[in-house]
Parts: C-alpha cells; sequence; structure tokens
C-alpha cells in the first residue's frame, strides 16, 4: 500500500501528500480530451449532420439520446458500486474511453457506407448511441479517480484545472477538425461534417493517453476481499437516500427544480446547432461561429456566478442565471435571423456555466457535510434522467404537435417549450429556504 495514501480502518480515504505533478497534469488533459468528443460529435458536427443531410427526424435523433440516457441511468450506479468496492477507476476509464473511440472511428467510415437510407440511419444512430453510452460512463470512474492524486484542501484546484483544460478542449477540438470540414484537411474522405469523426476519434485517444499510461489506482482492494454488489440493493439505497430527503427543508424541491433545468439545459445543449441549421440558414463549417458564441462568454459566466454565489448566495444566484436562460430562450424562439440568434446565443452562453458553477454550493446549504455524498448522487440521477425526457419532449413538440404549422414554427416552438421547463424550476426554486438570509436572522 502506498505511503502517500492510505484507507483508514473505517474506510475514509486519506491522502497525505499529492501524486506526482505529472500524474496529476496526466489526469486533468482527460478534461481536454473527453470535451472534444463532446463538442463535436455530440453537440455540434454528428447532430445537424445526422438530421439536415441524412434526414432523420428529430425524433429519431430524440431517441438515440434517450436511449443512451436510459442505458447510464440504470448501468453507472451498478458500475460505480463495483469500482467502489474494488478501488480501482482506471480500468473502467480506459476501456470506455476506448469503445467511445472506436465507435465515434467507426462513424466516420459508416458515414460513406453503400447502405440503404433507413438501414444506414438506423445503423449510424445506433453507433452513435453506443459512443455516447462510453463516454458518459466513463465520466463517473474518472472523477473518482481524483481523491487519491490530492489531499483534500487541494481538491478544489485541481477540479478546476479540469475545468479549465475541458474549456480549452472544446476550443482546440473544434479548430482542429474545421480544416477537414472546409476540404483543407483530409484523411482520405470526402470534405464536410462527417470529415470529422475519426480526427475526433483520433484527437480523443490522443490526449488521453497520459492518463492511460501515467495514472493509476494507488489503492486497489485484492479481489478476495471484495463484497459482492446487488443491483437491488444499490436501487434499495437509493430510493432510501430520495425518502430522507424531507429531513431537510428545500432540498426536494431544489432536486426537482434541477431536473426541470436540466431538461432544458441538456436538451439545448443537443438541438440549438439544429436549429441554428434548420430554421435561421445556418451555414456548413459556420459550427465554429455557434460554439464562439456559447463557449466563450460560459468562461466569462461561470467565473462571475461562483463571484456572484460567495455574495449574494447560491440560491439567488441561481435564480437570476434562470431568469438569464428564459431571456436567452425566449429571443432565440422568436429570432427573427441570425444576428438575433447571436445574440441570445450570446446570452445563454453567458449564464451556460452559471447552473453548474452555483448548483453544487446550494445543495452543500441544504444539507450537513457528513450526508452531502449521497444526496450528490441523488442530483447526478436526476440530471441523467432528464437527459431521458429533455429531447423527447423536444421530438413531441417539434415532429408531432406543431408539425403541421411547418418545420420552422415546430422548432420554434421546441425551443419555446424548454422557457416552460424553466419557469417550472424557478417557481421551485423561489420555495427553497435561503441559508445566507436565516444564517443573518440566526445572527440578528
Amino acid at each position: 500500500m502506498s505511503a502517500r495514501v492510505e484507507v483508514t480502518p473505517s474506510g475514509e480515504l486519506l491522502v497525505r501528500a499529492s501524486a506526482s505533478p505529472l500524474e496529476r497534469a496526466s489526469w486533468a488533459l482527460y478534461d481536454f480530451s473527453n470535451t472534444i468528443f463532446s463538442m463535436n460529435i455530440a453537440t455540434l458536427y454528428f447532430p445537424v449532420w445526422i438530421v439536415t443531410e441524412r434526414g432523420a427526424s428529430a425524433t429519431m435523433f430524440s431517441a438515440a439520446t434517450s436511449a443512451s440516457s436510459l442505458v447510464v441511468l440504470f448501468a453507472a450506479p451498478y458500475f460505480g458500486a463495483r469500482s467502489d468496492v474494488s478501488r480501482r477507476r482506471k480500468p473502467w476509464v480506459v476501456g470506455l474511453t476506448l469503445a467511445c473511440v472506436a465507435a465515434t472511428a467507426l462513424l466516420g467510415s459508416l458515414a460513406n457506407a453503400p447502405l440503404e437510407p433507413a438501414t444506414a440511419l438506423l445503423v449510424l444512430l445506433a453507433t452513435f448511441a453506443v459512443a455516447d453510452v462510453a463516454y458518459q460512463l466513463a465520466l463517473p470512474f474518472y472523477n473518482a479517480m481524483m481523491p487519491e492524486l490530492v489531499p483534500e484542501r487541494e481538491h478544489g484546484r485541481i477540479s478546476g484545472l479540469g475545468t479549465a483544460l475541458g474549456y480549452v478542449g472544446s476550443i482546440a477540438g473544434v479548430l482542429l477538425v474545421a480544416p477537414f470540414v472546409s476540404g483543407r484537411w483530409s484523411l482520405g474522405g470526402p470534405a464536410g461534417r462527417p470529415a470529422t469523426f475519426l480526427p475526433t476519434a483520433l484527437l480523443f485517444l490522443a490526449f488521453s493517453l497520459p492518463l492511460f499510461f501515467l495514472c493509476r489506482d494507488h489503492v486497489p482492494r485484492p479481489r478476495a476481499e471484495r463484497p459482492r454488489v446487488r443491483f437491488r440493493e444499490i436501487a434499495g439505497k437509493i430510493a432510501e437516500a430520495f425518502r430522507e430527503t424531507r429531513k431537510y427543508p428545500g432540498l426536494r424541491r431544489f432536486l426537482f427544480a434541477s431536473y426541470l433545468y436540466q431538461d432544458a439545459l441538456g436538451t439545448a445543449i443537443a438541438f440549438m446547432a439544429i436549429y441554428a441549421v434548420k430554421v435561421l440558414g445556418l451555414a456548413k463549417g459556420e459550427e465554429t461561429r455557434l460554439f464562439v458564441a456559447l463557449t466563450v462568454p460560459a468562461v466569462i459566466g461561470s467565473f462571475l456566478a461562483g463571484l456572484a454565489s460567495d455574495r449574494l448566495g447560491p440560491r439567488r444566484t441561481l435564480l437570476i442565471v434562470l431568469w438569464g436562460w428564459v431571456a436567452g430562450l425566449a429571443a432565440i424562439a422568436l429570432a427573427p435571423n441570425l444576428p438575433a440568434f447571436w445574440a441570445g446565443g450570446a446570452l445563454l452562453g453567458f449564464v451556460f456555466g452559471g447552473i453548474w458553477s452555483v448548483e453544487r454550493p446550494l445543495l452543500l446549504t441544504l444539507v450537513p457535510d457528513a450526508e452531502a455524498g449521497r444526496f450528490f448522487g441523488l442530483l447526478v440521477l436526476s440530471a441523467r434522467a432528464a437527459a431521458i425526457a429533455g429531447p423527447l419532449v423536444w421530438a413531441l413538440v417539434a415532429d408531432h404537435l406543431f408539425a403541421r404549422f411547418g418545420e420552422g414554427v415546430g422548432y420554434r416552438a421546441a425551443v419555446a417549450s424548454l422557457v416552460f421547463f424553466m419557469l417550472g424550476a424557478i417557481l421551485l426554486l423561489s420555495g427553497v429556504p435561503d441559508a445566507r438570509l436565516r444564517s443573518r436572522r440566526v445572527r440578528a
């Protein structure tokens, strides 16, 4: 057992000193690599290509994303528990990353395969779903590696480094594949959006290699000492945690509010590029501008939201952020042209990172520190459940309820539907106690 890291008799992790700078940097670089996939494949190029060029409906793409989120919803707690009892995280990260890389590269080959249109759509969407499941499942194991790298007092620093590298990775990923879209660079296939799939897979793999070779699990449990993991017990613990939310005023309302705003946030990420192309005529290759309109303001907004949370309190700050989402979504739904869309997109980008900057501190004001872990688990499950429902609601509105009014009206109505999710979240959040005000009353 490493002298730097130990497991106490009670099962707690004791980290006396930080891992080497090289290992810490290699871990944080994985944030850089995985955001290349999430930006290029899950957000920008694949969704737009499969809908606008291959003829998939919003319903078909929504079914693929919802199916992948459903698999993750049930698989993550079980495999996470197996990882916990073995204290082995790296094999899961490596295996799932390689699966995602392989599926992403396969998308590049399938894009030009001589298949019947209906068969091609089914195979492409299934392959995308496999890549998305592997990407999403790798993240909890990656995050669980962090506590072994540094003492608790340095968690914020290394987590912040990873987050910053994630933003850099999303920027670098888009810029590095843009020449393949235009045809200036080539790996043998035709130019266009599908030309980004193979380079994205290679970039994801290349920048993950430092973690593969330079990081390790420091306190793995011997196989003979690992207790058996049963899915029924895991489900029982989740249900028990949800029942105990009643002990803490405002916690259950906050979890339901989180479900609603994560619904809107995740759906906006998945469909905004499609909306810009289908409704407002965003030209091929202009996805980079869309990315800049969202990402650059997000860097600034997430930082300012953190400062505002310290000054105003996380609840008030989150309410301000959600009202910003309402304004941005309304502006995009009503945008008559691309310049108006850019303005709404910049506002959404500015408030985009604010949700993640504030929701963790808000949860910590509602529960004791000793019980925060399992309620953070509920927060994660809430976001995963939202990722199932949100795309299906979009598809229902765009392809069915408003389809008879034309595609443009259907997509605008789908964006407008997200406003109601945000308004519902605001209504619920307004009933959550403000710990900052409560502490002031106590002092008075």
